[in-house]
């Protein structure tokens, strides 16, 4: 898949089956959506492609008004959100910088500048919430008469649903913060998972005896917090198990270098010899994280820390033996 920032680039398509959204975690009502879209594209002969927008339209309205805290948390990264874009086979995908033009820009401006000249759009797919433009005046019926008028079909799709209930961004979020894991599952159609590239930190951990792999992040409010048991891609033949943190770490000084900073801390229960001790620096990982152990706690010294990390491995391989045991007997 390309992607571009912003669509005045040479290599972009000359012409497109578009679709428009944030893409917040690419569930399973995004992917019925790509799906068509790309079936669309097919049968016209075009790149199907994938507008989006970052920071999210509501990150931006909530520091503009100076309430950061009114955003809601975010599913995915933009690396994550790009990697499940790209597996769902869009061939291109514009992120375009919501910002104080962008957020202003009239409805029919939008249609005109961004739609037909600058993404030359032959179909236009939504959903059937879909707003645009300031003040979000542009509604379908908008973007209905303008494809007619312009040269460009429109269509829309209904909300996707599971069990009889909808699946949304916002859905999934809810999950998330419950440590409803299965349920986040069910609604992406895959385990909830987190990339990055394995930096280096303090070496607390390895100084406590459970040596982390430390994903960093910035500008990022994930939607899920907790101790996690976790299997982990990228860096063996095989996945490898594992204990993790998503959060601040509130066991640390708040002046410490990481202190409040989102992080992603995990350890391996088992560490392939063949990696050698710094073996995983540098390398883009995903960390599936399949069930959540518990919130974040506050340990009064080290030595509580240790211990319950220790506790958290123990539960880890729990959670893994039980499972192994439940896909015996589903064989069987």
């Amino acid at each position: 898949m390309q992607v571009f920032r912003g669509f005045k680039h040479h290599g972009i398509a000359q012409a497109c089956a578009l679709t428009i959204g944030n893409f917040d975690g690419v569930h399973r009502g995004h992917q019925a959506m790509l799906a068509l879209l790309n079936n669309e594209a097919q049968h016209r002969r075009v790149p199907s492609c994938v507008l989006t927008f970052e920071p999210h339209p509501r990150d931006y309205f909530a520091a503009l008004t100076g309430k950061p805290n009114s955003a809601p948390a975010r599913v995915a990264t933009l690396r994550d959100k790009l990697t499940e874009l790209s597996r769902c086979g869009v061939d291109q995908c514009v992120v375009l910088p919501f910002d104080a033009k962008l957020s202003t820009q009239p409805a029919e401006d939008f249609i005109r500048k961004v739609l037909v000249q600058g993404l030359a759009s032959r179909y236009v797919l939504v959903g059937d919430d879909f707003r645009f433009g300031a003040k979000r005046v542009g509604d379908y019926a908008m973007l209905d008469a303008a494809g007619s008028e312009m040269g460009f079909d429109v269509a829309r799709m209904n909300s996707y649903e599971v069990h009889g209930n909808r699946v949304s961004s916002s859905a999934v979020r809810t999950a998330l913060a419950q440590g409803d894991m299965s349920g986040v599952t069910g609604l992406l159609g895959r385990p909830y998972s987190i990339s990055g590239h394995v930096v280096h930190g303090r070496k607390l951990g390895r100084q406590l005896g459970f040596k982390t792999l430390n994903l960093r992040f910035s500008h990022w409010s994930p939607a899920a917090s907790g101790i996690f048991a976790v299997r982990v891609h990228g860096l063996h033949d095989e996945p490898l198990i594992g204990v993790a943190n998503l959060g601040i770490r509130p066991s640390l000084d708040a002046q410490d270098v990481n202190g409040g900073r989102v992080l992603l801390e995990t350890y391996c229960l088992e560490w392939p010899q063949k990696l050698g001790p710094e073996g995983a620096y540098g390398k883009i990982i995903c960390v599936d994280l399949l069930h959540k152990l518990h919130d974040e706690l506050k340990y009064d010294s080290l030595d509580a820390l240790k211990a319950g990390i220790a506790k958290d491995c123990d539960d880890a391989r729990a959670f893994f033996a039980s499972t192994r045991r439940q896909t015996t007997r589903d064989r069987i």
